[in-house]
């Protein structure tokens, strides 16, 4: 049998497909978010913070790639959330990256 998968990339603001969606992370009070933008639609998010962060401090750029995470999660042992999160109903796949709701659950239980 054949099986062909098919990745469909979506704006999270908008709901448009496209093949430009592109992932963004941003921090907020220490609060972590990432969201998938095509090129319009982050434009809009940075026309937005654009005054706030002319008017605010940068505090740096992470040197190496990849998207920041708050320090308590990164030190986590990300197969130990897998298997908490299994334990107690959350649905988490076994490759790939743990949803952010499940981590917060992961550290307000520990």
């Amino acid at each position: 049998m054949a099986q062909k998968v098919v990745t469909i990339y979506t704006d999270d603001l908008t709901g448009e497909e496209s093949s430009e969606v592109g992932t963004h992370t941003f921090c907020v009070d220490g609060v972590f978010y990432e969201i998938d933008l095509i090129p319009d639609s982050f434009d809009k998010l940075m026309d937005a913070l654009r005054p706030f962060m002319e008017s605010g401090r940068k505090m740096g750029r992470k040197k190496s790639g990849g998207a920041r995470r708050p320090a308590p999660a990164s030190d986590v042992d990300t197969a130990a959330i897998r298997s908490w999160a299994k334990e107690n109903g959350f649905e988490v796949n076994d490759r790939g990256r743990v949803p952010a709701n499940v981590r917060e659950a992961y550290d307000q239980a520990h």
